[in-house]
């Protein structure tokens, strides 16, 4: 049955979204209204005639019916490109569970009311010697100002307006009048505020090999052909991805298409773009959380009018209004930081196919260590797999050591480097070579404990433990709360309260001592807090002003510096401990991708993998760069667990003031999950409820968390359990509770 009432919003605007107004669906409009589609409404006291666009849909009335306006009109120009952005934001509502206007609000830029950078010029419009006599005339009536406008266009036919306001000294409402008299024209350029400086360099375009070709052609044959579809690049690192992501836009900026490149972190931007400027020129762009609102809004405004060809930036990009997108690339496809943690929590690799399946444009995914959702589709024959085996040119994939952390406590080290890494690390600053150091680790040390007592400085609001920064600052992660580090237990009044150090700043202390004359930079949360911070610290070891680079999970993503030959990851078993499932190929992908970043510049280079679980499958297979090896190994655990992605699992957190409303809640709603179970049992029969119970952190910022899993091999049907218990939540006008759902969670609750 069609709706009969629809949600609509008069100016599409992030500001705007908040107020959608209901309006009557006429019969005979209903299979024309929908979710995208521009519409003409009455509106206001004197039923103005406005354009509006339809963002939901309804069955129900929100208020009297006696006072809701027909929709009179259906716009018969299509959809726009703000229609698409509404569809994919229903989409996201849809498949992930969230409100329309957080939907909205996630999809659409936001309107900044910005004075518009203008460039203005006068432009003559009669020939000069008519000019000249009209300057002689003016000086005769003393008209001084229009006199000096005359005489200066009649020696240049075209001056800019500030010129001639400023140097000239002559006031606007003199050109006005002469432009009305007809003697000049003022013409107003708009300008684009562009985050993209200039770069100096030009590209070596190095020769493809024949796989790379190979696939250029494939995906671009499929595009032509009017079968564009999902491709996974599965290569190791090195092999080449970024040449055949640069083939394919090339030829799509050539058919007068766009490209969306997702990259997963801010940090690869500088190295990213410098890469694709090279090709392109400025009309590529960036969009990131570190442009100012002017900035960021004026590339969404440069794509819409097609001043831009290609756009580079995190999950956000991929809603860039591109009229004319021919394809998305994910680089780095397995990254964690393409889930959205926020309402709705969509994942960028799902949202970039619907996006393309809209504009019928080609996905490309991309990584030495694809995750298994990926690889398991591509398995299954939903992507198109290419597999790129070696690495391109003269490099060659570096050699391993495995060090067994054990043995090294054994024999007396109790340094954060073994001796292996020591040794190598002096070869390297004797040679001139650099290294890099890898730490999962933020923070100078994991928590602040009483030797005496046992008792752990936790956060007043929060249940996790404090971490200790440089300044003797104890700081939550969670929520922000600061306190200084106490010289005494507060429970015992012991003096021994000691730290677990195992933080970036104590790798670099550590350092410094080992290696007095190493130059050495950090790079982490702490250190590019500010603006550009990462391109300095980039761009000044790809300089060579460094010889060591320490950092966490930022230094090893895509990078490359042809100077580094040895990598050292410190830590490599850290993320094992985590109490996830993922926590076994999260490793593998981190230890992989660190063990990259050596050797690709030619010089052979060396790894050295630090770990207390050496045994570890995803260690052993990560040593050896065996994704297959690994991949067998995990999905046989997945399916033995129904783990994603041989399954599917939907999170429903709950978030409350008090601990038992919230205990309360989620006993309600998988009690009416199992009653739905036990009333369709043939549809419900492989539905599995596990909760619910306590989150791991059971409180953030004052706020209980409970948690309830539901796992079943059809997608869909968890969001049609999902509809259900938003209908239930809605029912009951919830106060001072949050239900938030998660598909296919990348970190358990």
């Amino acid at each position: 049955m069609a709706a009969k009432y629809a949600d609509i919003i008069i100016d599409i605007s992030h500001e705007s979204v908040d107020r959608p107004f209901q309006y009557i669906i006429p019969q005979e409009l209903s299979d024309s209204v929908y979710p995208g589609v521009r519409v003409h409404v009455p509106f206001g006291n004197g039923n103005r005639d406005k354009i509006g666009y339809v963002i939901d849909l309804s069955d129900e009335a929100n208020y009297p019916v006696e006072k809701l306006k027909t929709i009179a009109s259906v716009d018969d120009k299509g959809i726009t490109a703000e229609g698409s952005q509404i569809q994919i934001a229903y989409w996201l509502k849809r498949q992930y569970g969230s409100t329309m206007i957080a939907a909205l609000k996630t999809v659409l830029s936001v309107k900044q009311k910005l004075k518009q950078l203008e460039k203005k010029k006068v432009t003559r419009c009669i020939p000069p010697e008519e000019l000249l006599q009209a300057a002689q005339l003016c000086r005769k009536k003393h008209q001084t100002a229009k006199a000096r406008t005359l005489y200066a266009l009649a020696e240049e036919e075209v001056l800019p307006y500030e010129l001639l306001r400023q140097k000239l000294n002559v006031a606007s409402q003199t050109l006005q009048a002469l432009e009305k008299q007809g003697f000049l024209k003022i013409e107003t350029e708009s300008l684009y505020r562009n985050p993209v400086k200039h770069m100096d360099g030009t590209e070596n375009r190095v020769t493809l090999s024949d796989t790379q070709r190979t696939i250029i052609e494939d995906v671009l044959n499929d595009y032509r052909s009017g079968e564009p579809g999902t491709y996974l690049l599965h290569g190791v690192t090195g092999s080449g991805k970024t040449e055949v992501y640069l083939g394919v836009i090339e030829q799509m900026i050539a058919m007068g298409r766009q490209a969306i490149v997702l990259i997963p972190e801010i940090a690869l931007t500088y190295q990213t773009l410098l890469r694709f400027y090279k090709r392109f020129g400025d009309r590529v762009s960036v969009i990131n959380s570190s442009l100012s609102k002017g900035e960021k809004y004026d590339q969404i405004r440069r794509a819409k009018d097609g001043g831009i060809d290609v756009i580079i930036g995190p999950r956000s990009a991929l809603f860039t209004p591109f009229p004319r997108l021919g394809v998305i690339i994910v680089d780095e496809e397995h990254e964690s930081s393409y889930k959205s943690e926020s309402m709705p929590k969509y994942h960028a690799r799902e949202t970039a196919i619907q996006i393309a399946s809209m504009h019928h444009a080609s996905v490309i995914l991309g990584s030495a260590t694809p995750s298994l959702e990926a690889y398991y589709r591509a398995k299954k024959g939903e992507y198109k797999l290419y597999e790129m085996t070696g690495r391109h040119g003269s490099s060659t994939l570096p050699d391993v050591y495995t060090i067994d952390l054990r043995e090294e406590l054994k024999q007396g080290n109790r340094s954060v480097f073994s001796r292996k890494l020591r040794e190598l690390i002096a070869q390297r600053l004797e040679a001139g070579e650099q290294t890099i150091l890898f730490l999962n680790r933020r923070g100078y040390a994991g928590f602040i404990s009483c030797r005496a007592c046992g008792h752990v400085m936790k956060c007043p609001h929060c249940d996790v433990s404090l971490s200790e920064h440089r300044g003797g600052m104890l700081i939550c992660h969670y929520c922000g709360y600061e306190e200084a580090r106490p010289d005494r237990c507060p429970e015992c009044a012991s003096k021994y309260l000691l730290g677990f150090k195992a933080g970036t700043e104590q790798i670099e202390e550590a350092l410094h001592k080992e290696f007095p004359a190493a130059r050495v930079l950090r790079m982490d949360a702490d250190t590019t807090r500010t603006k550009d911070s990462y391109e300095k610290i980039l761009s000044a070891f790809a300089d060579e002003k460094a010889d060591i680079l320490v950092g966490t999970q930022m230094i090893v993503k895509g990078h490359d510096f042809p100077n580094v030959t040895l990598v050292g990851i410190l830590a490599a078993d850290l993320s094992l401990n985590q109490n996830d499932y993922r926590a076994g190929e999260r490793t593998f992908q981190l230890v992989t991708q660190a063990a990259g970043r050596a050797g690709r510049g030619g010089k052979p280079g060396e790894v050295v993998i630090q770990t207390y679980q050496p045994e570890h499958y995803s260690i052993i297979h990560a040593a050896k760069q065996d994704y297959q090896g690994f991949y067998e190994e995990e999905i046989t655990y997945r399916d033995f667990m129904r783990y994603p992605p041989v399954a599917h699992m939907l999170a429903v957190l709950i978030t409350s003031r008090d601990k038992q409303s919230g205990e309360e809640l989620g006993r309600m709603m998988t009690e009416l999950v199992n009653k739905e179970q036990s009333e369709n049992e043939e549809a419900y029969c492989e539905v599995q409820v596990i909760g619910p119970t306590e989150a791991a952190i059971s409180k953030i910022n004052d706020m209980y968390r409970h948690v309830f899993y539901i796992k079943h091999a059809d997608y869909q049907m968890l969001v049609e359990i999902k509809d259900i218990l938003e209908s239930f939540c809605k029912e009951r006008e919830l106060k001072n509770l949050i239900v938030q759902y998660d598909f296919d969670p990348i970190n358990t609750y």
